[in-house]
């Protein structure tokens, strides 16, 4: 399969270093692409970034094949694909699954079948992980084949083109239907695994809709304005409605044995075409069971 590539047409004369740049081609692909392989043309022909451009010149920046990390081991499972390109994967990914390997779990990720995934077809990637979810937390996840695809997804997630929402279980019942919860979340100082709801963390920004309310819990739709580590999870916690199944901040196992949160919905700008893309999974049939019954 031919290397990813991209093709560009400049509309005035100028710098192509500086052309780069307006593109979105961040200092560290261009570095990876000058020195690991990879190739600019302008017109058909080889140049350096001093090349300066003419009106409609057409330049074709050719990325370096990457290679996968000796610590990711390609493996064989379900993978449920949502959507594939030569730049995107997206994926809806079952609870009980991490998104990633870890020294003490090296084997039996999302990452390693995804990896497994790209060797089985041949695919000339590596895989960046866009947005990640929690071990027991199911639902869409987005996955770039390069580095370059990966930056413009980092810049449309710090600039909210990127959004997601969620819908989950929580304990009790709210008075509100529509609510913001803005409070900024830290490591807690006594645990390497949990976050907290702290004056020192980082703005963090949950949206909260009620769908329906049961004897003993909600079913809210949550959408992310930011992506702080287990947000939905802490400011739901926060609010004194934990996610049911969440032992880790204070919800109870009794009607499931994973947090009940499920990435539902995914729209971004396609980071080639620019248009509009959305995805959509349905609820894991352990959630959709407790709101039917």
């Amino acid at each position: 399969m031919n290397p990813f590539q991209l093709v560009f047409t400049a509309t005035a004369p100028l710098l192509l270093r500086d052309a780069l740049v307006q593109w979105g081609i961040s200092k560290r692909t261009l570095a990876s692409v000058k020195y690991g392989g990879g190739r600019i043309l302008v017109n058909g022909k080889e140049v350096t970034v001093r090349h300066i451009l003419e009106k409609d010149d057409a330049v074709t920046v050719v990325f370096p094949n990457e290679q996968r990390s000796d610590g990711l081991v390609a493996e064989t499972g379900p993978l449920d694909i949502v959507y594939e390109d030569q730049a995107l994967l997206i994926v809806d990914k079952p609870p009980a699954l991490n998104t990633i390997p870890s020294r003490d779990q090296p084997r039996g990720s999302l990452a390693n079948r995804v990896a497994g995934h790209f060797e089985d077809h041949g695919i000339p990637a590596t895989l960046h992980i866009a947005t990640r979810l929690d071990r027991d937390t199911s639902g869409l996840v987005c996955i770039a084949k390069n580095r370059h695809i990966h930056h413009v997804l980092s810049q449309q997630q710090q600039s909210k083109k990127m959004k997601r929402q969620y819908e989950a279980l929580v304990e009790g019942n709210f008075e509100k239907k529509d609510f913001l919860i803005t409070a900024p979340i830290g490591r807690k100082r006594t645990s390497i695994i949990e976050r907290e709801v702290r004056q020192d963390g980082q703005f963090a920004e949950t949206q909260v809709q009620v769908l329906r309310s049961f004897p003993d819990f909600s079913h809210v739709r949550l959408q992310l304005n930011t992506g702080r580590t287990h947000q939905i999870r802490v400011h739901m916690a926060h609010m004194g409605h934990p996610l049911i199944g969440d032992d880790l901040y204070g919800g109870s196992k009794e009607l499931i044995s994973r947090q009940a949160l499920h990435c539902i919905s995914l729209e971004l700008l396609h980071p080639v075409t620019g248009e509009k893309v959305h995805f959509t999974s349905s609820l894991t049939p352990d959630m959709a069971k407790l709101i039917q019954s």
